[in-house]
């Protein structure tokens, strides 16, 4: 199964699916399944992955591994929180 990379800058690791924006996050997410997914915070601009993660509470489409790469201690905090709260946990 597929891993999701959300990073606008950073190229996805081998073996990743990479989307560079909210929007191609969410149609990635909303098109099949994926077995971890791994979170920047900024995706330039006003874009960030926040939409994202809403997305994922909003539909209960949370994968089973939940990874934060961002350098953001703000969006990191408020990415892990989330994904403690209404997903799976942080790895």
């Amino acid at each position: 199964m597929n891993r999701l990379w959300v990073d606008d800058l950073r190229p996805a690791p081998d073996g990743w699916t990479w989307a560079k924006s909210s929007a191609e996050a969410i149609e990635m997410l909303d098109a099949g399944e994926f077995a971890a997914i791994s979170f920047d915070h900024d995706l330039g601009g006003d874009d960030t992955t926040r939409p994202v993660v809403l997305w994922l509470c909003e539909n209960d489409r949370w994968p089973p591994e939940v990874r934060v790469h961002t350098a953001n201690p703000v969006g990191r905090e408020w990415l892990t929180g989330m994904a403690r709260r209404y997903g799976p946990g942080v790895r």
